[in-house]
């Protein structure tokens, strides 16, 4: 075997997962392990090189075929210098973690945030590959995202592109606080968070619904309401689905994507979130930004993240 490989490092803090892909995206070989944090950064980074070594030798490639290491986090990172500047759920704190692994494994290596890899993943091999221009949205506890451009992650001048949770949709009157201190984020009312809280506070106020039965809301029961023809539980569906479709069709007007990938555990509602979306995206974006675009459920699920890491060696 002669063909390159590259290996994605998914740096979670309980669990850090590594994959092997090859130049088309396409995975390979996973492995996984524990991330240590308990024990120290020191530990943590230990961890990631012996699962780097582990997967490769495990694997019917050899280490002269590896081209690369790429590791996504969720944190705080300076891209360029390779360092992680706060990762509080690996305890990381101004850590030059590229260096350090490029010394120690004498390969080349780069990083990104989770959700710039998780967007490079499905761009490469899931639901936007060959497709040059897509924007990714990952609705989960909070909203996080990823733009590619002419197939490369675009990061931006200090490498914060793509906070499409703190684009702010929400009209004064009805907005909240979001936790990055402003008013009126698309993460307040989008997120499994905001389903969550709108949910609550639906149940506070008295109004007729089955979640008031329910002793602890998750989104996927507000989900399950709607679909069950729950009037309170579709309005707060189609509340998070009017402002996820109100920031595509801002989105659309200065990147003019061809594909709007949506990932993250709220993504699984399914059509009842997707055809709203749509339908508010077709009312607000001008005819000629909808031409030929697309809006999709991701298709990689929890590999978007090693893949797109691995990724970052030839699309970043």
């Amino acid at each position: 075997m002669s063909e390159n490989i590259y290996v994605g490092v998914d740096l979670g803090g309980t669990t850090i997962k590594v994959g092997i892909c090859n130049a088309e995206g396409k995975l390979l070989h996973t492995y996984e392990g524990p991330t240590g944090t308990a024990d120290g950064v020191d530990t943590v980074i230990d961890n990631i090189e012996k699962y780097v070594r582990q997967i490769v030798e495990d694997s019917p490639y050899s280490w002269e075929q590896l081209a690369g290491v790429g590791a996504g986090l969720a944190g705080f990172t300076n891209i360029r210098e390779g360092i992680i500047i706060h990762a509080p759920n690996i305890g990381f704190r101004d850590v030059p973690i590229r260096s350090i692994l490029e010394n120690r494994l004498n390969k080349p290596v780069k990083i990104d945030n989770d959700a710039n890899v998780a967007a490079l993943g499905e761009a490469w091999s899931g639901a936007g590959r060959g497709v040059e221009n897509c924007v990714c949205y990952t609705l989960g506890t909070g909203v996080g995202g990823g733009i590619i451009i002419n197939g490369s992650v675009y990061q931006g001048f200090a490498g914060l592109a793509g906070e499409l949770g703190h684009i702010s949709v929400v009209p004064d009157l009805e907005a909240i606080q979001c936790g990055c201190g402003k008013m009126g984020c698309l993460e307040t009312v989008s997120s499994a968070t905001g389903i969550i809280r709108m949910a609550n506070d639906a149940v506070a106020r008295g109004d007729r619904t089955s979640l008031s039965l329910v002793e602890k809301i998750a989104a996927k029961e507000v989900f399950d309401a709607a679909k069950a023809g729950d009037e309170v539980a579709l309005r707060i569906v189609n509340r998070a689905a009017f402002y996820l479709g109100k920031s595509m069709a801002a989105v659309a007007a200065v990147l003019n994507p061809e594909v709007f990938i949506v990932g993250g555990g709220v993504s699984k509602a399914g059509d009842i979130l997707f055809e709203e979306v749509r339908r508010v995206f077709a009312k607000l974006a001008p005819e000629p930004l909808q031409k030929g675009v697309t809006i999709v459920p991701a298709e990689l699920g929890n590999d978007a993240g090693i893949i797109g890491a691995a990724g970052l060696l030839l699309r970043s």
